[in-house]
């Protein structure tokens, strides 16, 4: 659904810091940071879950996945696969 990272890259997008967010979600910033620290997939309650892609979707941030394509105009970054190490 989403992972750490692209949640601290949202937070880095929007300009936010961890309790904005936590705020715009209704959490609190304990669970924020919980789920920011989580090195994939984010795991948790999934209202919680729910609750964070929603607010950065209304915030103007497009989640994508792995392979998908993004539909949306306007900028963003993506995260390559980093090339095999020889």
């Amino acid at each position: 659904m989403i992972t750490g990272p692209q949640m601290r890259a949202a937070r880095a997008l929007l300009g936010i810091d961890q309790k904005t967010l936590a705020e715009l979600a209704g959490l609190s910033v304990p669970t924020i940071q919980r789920m920011e620290a989580s090195s994939g997939n984010v795991r948790g309650v999934v209202d919680s879950l729910t609750k964070v892609v929603t607010a950065l979707e209304l915030a103007g941030i497009e989640l994508i996945g792995e392979g998908a394509v993004s539909s949306a105009s306007g900028r963003g970054v993506r995260l390559k696969e980093p090339p095999p190490k020889h």
